[in-house]
């Protein structure tokens, strides 16, 4: 059930438009966020470089929303570590901004590309931002940022020593916000955001996320492979979640700071042992004569152990409440999979 608050601002939108600007627009999130504007009669502007990001994805969003994404959607293949590339865009309200190198083992490979795209390509968001004086820049932080630090659930106060150059880049993109929302008075809010998953999420190549990956592999009737010993907990967050987040610190009221940061999950934990049962239960209900098996290989590098968030500063500041479980949000996903 969407809870009253974000309802409203819904509601709002339809007879108030603004113009978005969502970067990584062809991505996982991105590609959400642009249909639910588009829902929401809103003008989206979306930027992609086709980096990771999938031209299908905006195909599908076409199909479902023909009239509206003709109206009021825009694409500009842009590479944000171009500042001029920027230049072209016209004036914006609302930044959602969701474009990154993504993937802790391609960061520990390659720290480079990671810095390149999630530093210097940040940085120039935030001039951008500046220089066209936004109403807001939100932005997609991650739970990488707590590092090793052992307390659960994570608060937003309480980080340890990072493991990862993603997670580094992660965390300068906090400190670059509050920077900029410091010195240049821009209003910005970091989300840092714990295992999204759902439809369109790429269960390819050799850093796609462990839920579309195995939901695949079991459709396929090819194991499922586990680092470690399957005991890792998860607090694995719905995309319809992040995007209830995402609209609210957008429209609603900030605190009496310029620069905030929030935990965007659903405060829950599931090991991988869970996760694996769970989707193969689940998908048994679609496929006939499922063979799955489970496969254990070692720990990866750069990963922690168990990260649950503690969500309380998003449900009091922005008013979020996670309108998906980890169970309801598996079950929309492994239907939209086996559907197609």
């Amino acid at each position: 059930m969407i809870n009253s608050l974000y309802q409203s601002i819904r509601e709002s939108l339809q007879s108030k438009k603004s113009v978005w600007l969502v970067t990584g627009a062809a991505g996982f999130i991105g590609s959400h966020l642009v249909e639910e504007l588009l829902t929401l009669n809103q003008e989206v502007i979306g930027i992609d470089n086709f980096l990771t990001g999938k031209k299908i994805n905006l195909d599908l969003i076409k199909i479902a929303q023909p009239k509206n994404f003709k109206n009021n959607f825009s694409f500009y293949e842009i590479d944000i570590t171009n500042a001029d590339q920027l230049n072209e865009l016209p004036k914006i309200d609302y930044v959602l901004h969701q474009a990154a190198l993504g993937s802790v083992p391609r960061s520990i490979e390659n720290p480079i590309d990671t810095n390149h795209n999630n530093v210097t390509g940040f940085l120039n968001m935030l001039v951008f931002a500046k220089n066209q004086n936004i109403e807001k820049f939100i932005y997609a932080s991650s739970s990488s940022v707590y590092g090793d630090h052992p307390e659960l659930p994570k608060i937003e106060e309480q980080t340890g020593n990072l493991l990862s150059p993603y997670a580094l880049s992660k965390k300068v993109n906090e400190q670059y916000a509050e920077v900029f929302s410091r010195v240049y008075k821009i209003k910005t809010v970091g989300l840092r955001y714990f295992n999204v998953f759902g439809p369109r999420q790429d269960p390819n190549g050799q850093y796609a996320a462990v839920i579309p990956k195995w939901i695949n592999a079991t459709i396929q009737n090819k194991p499922i492979t586990i680092n470690g010993d399957g005991s890792t907990s998860r607090d694995f967050c719905y995309i319809k979640n992040v995007i209830q987040a995402n609209i609210l610190a957008a429209l609603g009221d900030m605190p009496d700071k310029n620069a905030g940061i929030y935990n965007i999950s659903c405060g829950g934990q599931t090991t991988l042992n869970e996760l694996a049962k769970f989707i193969q239960d689940e998908v048994a209900l679609y496929v006939k004569n499922l063979k799955s098996e489970i496969l254990y290989q070692d720990f990866r590098k750069g990963d922690i152990k168990h990260s649950i968030a503690d969500i309380s500063m998003a449900s009091k500041f922005l008013g979020y409440d996670p309108e998906y479980d980890f169970e309801s949000g598996m079950k929309e996903t492994i239907h939209s999979l086996c559907e197609t």
